[in-house]
């Protein structure tokens, strides 16, 4: 099936949800799942982003541009994951008890605001990654449309450009919390420090990257097409400059590059990951 017959079908899943929070972070997926919402319900959808520290503060920024250049309507709300133990401890769970709270906190807004659904942005491709936000959702009944219509991450981009979106090849960019070392806890300071490493490297001008927290040691990982830029010693002083400036005491590149879920991969979490799938 194409893309665009992938369209219509998505247009008809979400017209038949009726009044529709739809969850949203400013990426691709969740902003042309907002975007396509609002063509399919007009006034009966509303886009919520959960404002909360594992949010970086350039994409809520981001965010909040995108739906108002396309008048999406926008409501921010706060999440109190930082609250529950069993998210500051950061094991391979983390992200379950981070959308359960998110899906507990859209419920009530449903619930007070007369809204019949909630959905949200996963789509085909999500399916093949180690994600337990998935569970989350299910447990919480939330609608999936990108996935009931059959969506790969590639055909969302390609009709996120026909419709003229500028986030259409945005990178793909979890949580802060994300890039925090599992069994180490997600703590404000460390979440500040990810933060504005980040935002430096956004400033020298990198595009695809990840700040990777290891406690006293810092792994910096670059688009590999990137990479010759990063691969100088005047870039390895600048690097060593701000990251030991944030409190790090040794600063490290990665040679494999970016790529996503790489805190999925190491010898010590693989276990835990697979008895929790």
């Amino acid at each position: 099936m194409s893309s665009t017959a992938k369209a219509e079908r998505l247009a008809g899943v979400l017209s038949s949800l009726g009044r529709t929070l739809v969850a949203y972070s400013g990426g691709v997926d969740s902003a042309y799942l907002a975007w396509a919402a609002h063509q399919a319900l007009q006034a009966d959808m509303l886009a919520v982003i959960a404002d909360s520290p594992s949010l970086a503060r350039t994409h809520l920024h981001d965010a909040v541009s995108f739906a108002q250049e396309n008048r999406i309507p926008l409501e921010i709300i706060h999440t109190a994951e930082m609250d529950r133990p069993e998210y500051v401890r950061n094991d391979p769970q983390r992200c379950f008890f981070c959308k359960d709270e998110l899906f507990r906190v859209m419920e009530d807004f449903a619930q007070r605001h007369g809204f019949q659904a909630i959905a949200y942005g996963v789509n085909v491709d999500d399916q093949g990654d180690f994600r337990p936000g998935l569970v989350a959702a299910r447990n919480h009944r939330v609608a999936a449309p990108l996935l009931e219509a059959g969506l790969t991450k590639a055909e969302i981009r390609e009709l996120a450009q026909g419709a003229g979106l500028r986030v259409w090849d945005k990178p793909a960019s979890a949580c802060l919390s994300s890039r925090i070392e599992y069994g180490r806890p997600v703590t404000p300071e460390a979440l500040a420090a990810v933060e504005e490493g980040e935002d430096a490297l956004r400033a020298l001008g990198f595009r695809q990257f990840r700040v990777r927290h290891h406690g006293e040691l810092v792994r910096i990982e670059i688009a590999k097409d990137e990479l010759p830029r990063a691969l100088t010693v005047a870039m390895f002083a600048e690097f060593t400059r701000i990251f030991k400036g944030l409190g790090f005491s040794f600063v490290s590149l990665d040679t494999e590059g970016f790529r996503s879920g790489s805190m999925n991969a190491g010898p010590s979490v693989q276990p835990l990951i697979k008895l929790l799938t």
